[in-house]
């Protein structure tokens, strides 16, 4: 890792082969793809203060793939043996894509696991989503899992990261889910100065209270996110990091997931290196997996993943947090 005091922010994560002080990036290669994303769209129902891809009601950069678009990449799948076994839908808010139920169905007729990100609000509480997704758990069972974003145990953090009456709404949405034996997870944040161990006993004091399958103290079914504080300066990530903070790359979130989204004014989607690199075109590895794969030059070497954006650093290798079903490490 780089030495923060050496070298200015501006500095950092501008040159794709070489940290700011001068020493080789680590490079993640994809080991396995086990995880396909599709990222729905960008548009949110609300617009919480910390989103990680800055999600709201008027914010479209990536607009709604459509069922179509994601069945190709299935295809893909399917016609070159790629080892995919989940497919992960985000946004945005997912269940505001009107294909959204079309695309789980085709994910769970081919026979993948698919887990949705959602806010468990007004999108997914429409009668004809919460009909259509009945439909599914009862076709499919336990390989559809949602995530429901619920930042905090407690109503005052929770609404202070998404805004007033959010955390009532999603905790109906919830309720509803495990009454209805869906298979659910959460995801939280860890932005409040808590301990892990203090944030898992007040979750699962909430989880008790409401009688929700979901034990607590297992990191996947309980997701404790960092924070993504943009203007916070984090250290680049060297090749020498590996060993000093005894991590392999193979853990890291790149290793085995790519991510495909379609931006605004795009006529086809584009494979991206993860769910949070969204903000830089250049990170556009392709318009097919395969693409992805071979991509070279700049911020690629054959498909390998250069470390060169801040949420490297932030989220994944310092913050040790996967989007994915499974932790990291």
């Amino acid at each position: 890792m780089t030495d923060a005091t050496l070298v200015t922010p501006t500095q950092k994560f501008s040159d794709p082969d070489l940290t700011a002080d001068g020493k080789r990036r680590a490079r993640v290669p994809l080991a396995q793809l086990r995880t396909l994303w599709i990222n729905t769209g960008t548009l949110c129902n609300i617009a919480c203060r910390n989103c990680y891809i800055e999600s709201s009601p008027t914010n479209d950069a990536f607009v709604y793939i459509s069922r179509a678009e994601a069945a190709a990449f299935l295809d893909e799948i399917e016609n070159d043996g790629w080892p995919v076994r989940e497919i992960g839908f985000t946004g945005g808010e997912p269940f505001m894509n009107p294909d959204m139920l079309g695309m789980l169905e085709d994910a769970l007729d081919r026979h993948f696991s698919a887990l949705v990100l959602t806010n468990a609000m007004q999108p997914m509480m429409r009668r004809h989503v919460r009909d259509g997704l009945l439909a599914l758990r009862e076709a499919h069972g336990d390989r559809l899992t949602l995530r429901v974003s619920l930042d905090h145990y407690t109503a005052a953090l929770h609404d202070e990261e998404r805004g007033a009456g959010t955390f009532d709404k999603t905790l109906e949405g919830i309720d509803w889910l495990a009454a209805e034996g869906f298979s659910i997870a959460l995801a939280g944040r860890t932005c409040w100065g808590e301990s892990e161990r203090a944030a898992r006993a007040g979750y699962a004091a909430l989880i008790a209270a409401r009688s929700w399958p979901i034990p607590a103290e297992r990191p996947d079914a309980l997701v404790l996110f960092p924070e993504m504080d943009a203007q916070e300066d984090v250290p680049e990530i060297t090749e020498g990091c590996w060993d000093i903070l005894n991590l392999s790359p193979s853990k890291m979130m790149c290793a085995s997931s790519r991510m495909v989204a379609k931006r605004r004014g795009d006529t086809v989607p584009v494979v991206l290196p993860c769910t949070l690199l969204t903000d830089v075109p250049r990170f556009g590895m392709g318009a097919t997996l395969a693409q992805a794969a071979a991509a070279d030059g700049g911020l690629f070497d054959q498909g390998t993943v250069k470390l060169c954006h801040p949420h490297c650093a932030r989220f994944c290798v310092l913050g040790g947090a996967s989007c994915s079903a499974g932790p990291v490490g």
